[in-house]
C-alpha cells in the first residue's frame, strides 16, 4: 500500500438539491467535495481517438475541472496519465489510474469510422495537500477481461475530516434497466465482485463511497441490483444513492442518472448536497457525460 502526501480548483451551470441542512463547518471539520465526470474518450494527442479533441477542448474542460472545486475527482474513460493531466492541472491535483493496461483494437465507428478506439481506464485526480493511501485495484471487476476496467481504491485522509475510503468504477456498458438486454450477463457477474468490496468496506473502520460510470438507472424503482448491495448487510451497508429522486439535466434524452455516488450509512449521514454540473446552453459538450458531485459535512 502506497502512501501519498498531495489545492483546489473552480464553473459552469450546476442544478442542484440540498437533501438536508448542514450545519455551518468548524474549524476541525470542514465540508469535503466528491466528484466524478465520464471524459468520453480523453486522448493524450490532439484529433485522436471516438471523440477527437482540439487544444480548446481541452482548455475548456481543464476549466470545467477546476471550477467543480472538488477535493478529488474520480475519472473515467482516460487513455493515460498524460491525457488525464490535460484536464486535471497537475499543479492543483494528484492524478492516479488503474493499472490495466488494456487493449483496445477496434475502430469507432459512428461518426469517426477511421478512428481507432483508445483506452478507456478508471482514476482519481486528488487536490494536492490531502494525504491518501492507494490500495491494490479491484481486478475481480474485469473477470479475467482485459477490456473491462478494474476499480482505483483509495483512502482519502483529509485534514480536518475522518478518513473516507473510495472506489472508483466504470462497470459494462448497455444493462441500463432489468436483465434482458446482451450486456446485462456481463454486469451480473460483475454484481458479487462489487458487492464483495462493499460488504469488506462496510464492516471495515472507515466510511466509504463508490463513485463513476456504474452505466446502471440505480434510481429507478425496484431496480434488483440496487436492492442486492443495499441490504444492511453490514449494517453501514445500509447505502445511500445520493442522487435518489433527482433527474438528469445534462442530456434531454435522459431522465435517470447512470453516473451515480453511492455512499455507505456512515458517510450518507454526512451528506448536505448533490450537484449536477451542465453545461451552460448553446455551449459545446465536451463529454457525453456531466460531472456530479456531493458535499460532505460534519
Amino acid at each position: 500500500m502506497l502512501t501519498y502526501r498531495p489545492i483546489a480548483a473552480a464553473l459552469l451551470v450546476a442544478c442542484s438539491v440540498t437533501p438536508a441542512a448542514a450545519q455551518p463547518p468548524t474549524s476541525a471539520a470542514r465540508p469535503l467535495k466528491l466528484a466524478s465526470w465520464n471524459l468520453e474518450f480523453l486522448a493524450e494527442q490532439n484529433g485522436v481517438g471516438c471523440n477527437p479533441r482540439g487544444d480548446s477542448d481541452y482548455a475548456a474542460m481543464r476549466r470545467i475541472a477546476n471550477g467543480l472545486d472538488a477535493d478529488v475527482i474520480a475519472f473515467q474513460e482516460v487513455e493515460n496519465e498524460a491525457a488525464a493531466a490535460r484536464v486535471f492541472d497537475p499543479g492543483k491535483f494528484t492524478i492516479i489510474m488503474e493499472s490495466r493496461p488494456g487493449a483496445p483494437s477496434s475502430t469507432c465507428g459512428g461518426k469517426f469510422p477511421e478512428q481507432k478506439v483508445t483506452r478507456q481506464a478508471v482514476g482519481f485526480a486528488v487536490k494536492k495537500g490531502i494525504a491518501f493511501d492507494r490500495h491494490a485495484d479491484v481486478t475481480s471487476l474485469m473477470l479475467g477481461n482485459a477490456q473491462l476496467r478494474s476499480g482505483i481504491d483509495i483512502t482519502l485522509r483529509p485534514a480536518g475530516n475522518p478518513p473516507i475510503r473510495l472506489l472508483g468504477v466504470h462497470l459494462k456498458s448497455g444493462c441500463f434497466a432489468g436483465s434482458e438486454a446482451k450486456a446485462c450477463p456481463v454486469l451480473l457477474e460483475q454484481w458479487p465482485a462489487l458487492e464483495t468490496w462493499i460488504d469488506a468496506a462496510a464492516a471495515g473502520p472507515d466510511r466509504f463511497a463508490i463513485l463513476g460510470d456504474w452505466n446502471r438507472r440505480l434510481g429507478l424503482a425496484g431496480d434488483p441490483l440496487w436492492s442486492d448491495i443495499d441490504d444492511s448487510q453490514p449494517a453501514n451497508a445500509d447505502l445511500q444513492l445520493a442522487d435518489n429522486g433527482i433527474s438528469p439535466k445534462c442530456d434531454p434524452r435522459y431522465d435517470s442518472f447512470i453516473d451515480h455516488i453511492v455512499l455507505d450509512k456512515r458517510a450518507g449521514n454526512n451528506l448536505a448536497a448533490f450537484v449536477e454540473t451542465t453545461y451552460a446552453p448553446g455551449e459545446k459538450h465536451y463529454s457525453d457525460h456531466c460531472p456530479i458531485s456531493v458535499t460532505l459535512a460534519e
